[in-house]
């Protein structure tokens, strides 16, 4: 055999003959739908609940924000890859009375109910959890996850003591306070402004509880001195369950930046809003706020929310937006704030709480369906798989550890 052919024989065979062919790389969006399905995503704020008395609707059901306001079902939850989180018992701020503090024990107990029956009444599809390690169990079984949580502590103003019920009946994290001063702690939004200059007597000791019990404590809502006062109090991190930053927009709902290395420096997590006031100015305007006044008034009562009265709803809801008509923040605006939280607190202290079914979702993310789109957006800025994986879910499941493992049965 010539000298020329056996030269291109042994090409061959040792496979030199021509470079081999690499896999083509997959491209960013690729590595991000593969990021986000991989990991567990949670979100610390779903209002949805209060949806759950409402006649027509159905957590199975697909729905939409243009057509009911909800933003949160399965199968949007399965299209943006929203492994659950915390549903909300919240308890609107009533009257501070005997009567108004049973009404509130009421409710929140009714609203406690309605999320345990919505599981049982889809228990192929949800299932409670009660520890960090469930997380990953039912994400594996195919489920979405349930955990619990209070906004407003006002259900337990005429016995505290059911926070110990509260917890056994699947409780794993509590809100202090709402948009008004309740017995615990003052509110950054008071119309009055501050009534115990933080918490009251009833709060500290409320603490200490959640601390003995093993409950998140979270501060969105809470005063400034109500946030000092916590951190120094609590013997675990606490979290920022639906909060946005004070330095791109100085709303009271808001946190400023020293406040957020300090939430930082003691483990904790802030979870980023998506109300629109809270990303960008939005001017006062009396005769907006009143007539949307009216429009709560309709939906405030899901049980009586019947298909005629939520399509009245939905009527005047545009008939607001057109005669009054204000800035609306989009998808960059929210990036913008979490962008600004990730460098102040750092990769390993952010978190999700947009505030579903409350009042978040902005133009571009109008619902969960568009969660994919946050974890490509922190790839595009580089951040690294293991950090955005903790923003979608890990780092709260880290602070929901170290609460755990405080706990004193």
């Amino acid at each position: 055999m010539p000298m020329k052919s056996i030269a291109i024989l042994l090409l061959v065979c040792t496979g030199l003959a021509r470079p081999a062919l690499a896999a083509p790389a997959d491209t960013l969006e690729q590595r991000a739908a593969t990021l986000h399905q991989s990991a567990i995503v949670l979100d610390t704020h779903l209002d949805t609940p209060m949806l759950f008395a409402r006649p027509d609707w159905r957590i199975g059901d697909r729905h939409s924000f243009d057509a009911d306001f909800s933003q949160v079902d399965y199968p949007r939850m399965l299209e943006g890859g929203l492994d659950g989180g915390f549903w909300v018992i919240y308890t609107p701020q009533g009257e501070r009375t005997v009567a108004g503090n049973r009404a509130a024990r009421d409710f929140g107990l009714k609203r406690l109910v309605e999320i345990r029956e919505m599981v049982a009444a889809n228990a192929d599809r949800f299932e409670i959890a009660l520890s960090a390690d469930d997380a990953a169990r039912i994400k594996k079984a195919g489920k979405r996850i349930v955990y619990i949580s209070m906004e407003n502590a006002s259900p337990l103003a005429s016995d505290p003591s059911l926070l110990s019920a509260y917890y056994a009946l699947g409780l794993r994290m509590l809100g202090l306070v709402h948009s008004a001063n309740d017995d615990f702690a003052d509110s950054s939004t008071n119309p009055g402004g501050p009534e115990f200059n933080g918490l009251s007597d009833k709060g500290r000791a409320l603490v200490a509880e959640a601390n003995r019990l093993g409950l998140i404590i979270d501060l969105s809502h809470a005063s400034d001195a109500v946030f000092d006062q916590v951190v120094e109090l609590s013997k675990t991190p606490v979290v920022l369950s639906h909060t946005a930053s004070a330095a791109l927009n100085a709303h009271p709902r808001n946190i400023d930046d020293a406040r957020l290395r300090k939430l930082a420096a003691t483990g904790g997590v802030i979870q980023v809003n998506s109300v629109n006031q809270f990303l960008i100015k939005v001017p006062k305007n009396g005769e907006r706020d009143a007539e949307f006044d009216r429009f709560f008034a309709i939906i405030e009562d899901g049980a009586a929310l019947t298909v005629e009265k939520r399509k009245q709803a939905m009527r005047l809801y545009r008939e607001i937006e057109a005669k009054y008509p204000a800035p609306q923040a989009t998808f960059e605006d929210y990036m913008k704030h979490m962008l600004h939280i990730l460098e102040v607190a750092g990769p390993e202290h952010v978190g999700l709480g947009a505030d579903w079914d409350g009042g978040g979702g902005v133009s571009g993310m109008i619902d969960v369906a568009s969660l994919p789109k946050i974890t490509e957006r922190l790839l595009r800025e580089g951040y690294s798989e293991a950090q955005i994986k903790g923003v979608l879910g890990g780092n709260l499941l880290r602070v929901m550890r170290a609460v755990e493992a405080a706990r004193q049965p």
